[in-house]
């Protein structure tokens, strides 16, 4: 395989779920249309950003280990969808999930071209 296309496939998962951080990051701020005071504010900022925290955290054991963003980021986005099912248009799991799966399957793709 090409060094670019390795190059691509070490990248985008990493990137991805970067932006990925993100977008759901956004999420959070509806916090500070609430009103409440400081202290309020900042533990319900923190509460919002706890899948954020996640990400980051499943990215960070995966930046070398890609077997566990695959099956983490994989994970996360099945499971997304099945507490979620019904409750929304799809275009909501699309939005959501999609990246997760995406991610990982780059990742265990970019594992398993590396592991040969």
């Amino acid at each position: 395989m090409s060094p670019p296309i390795k190059r691509l496939l070490y990248w985008s998962p990493r990137i991805l779920s970067i932006l990925f951080a993100a977008f759901i990051s956004l999420f959070a701020l509806d916090v500070f249309a609430e009103g409440s005071g400081f202290w309020e504010t900042v533990l319900a900022l923190l509460i919002h950003l706890i899948p954020t925290f996640i990400i980051v955290a499943i990215l960070t054991l995966s930046w070398k280990r890609e077997w566990i963003g695959g099956i983490l980021f994989l994970a996360l986005g099945i499971l997304y969808i099945v507490f979620s099912w019904g409750k929304f248009p799809w275009t909501t799991y699309v939005a959501k999930a999609g990246p997760l799966v995406l991610t990982g399957l780059l990742f265990l793709v970019g594992w398993r071209l590396r592991a040969e």
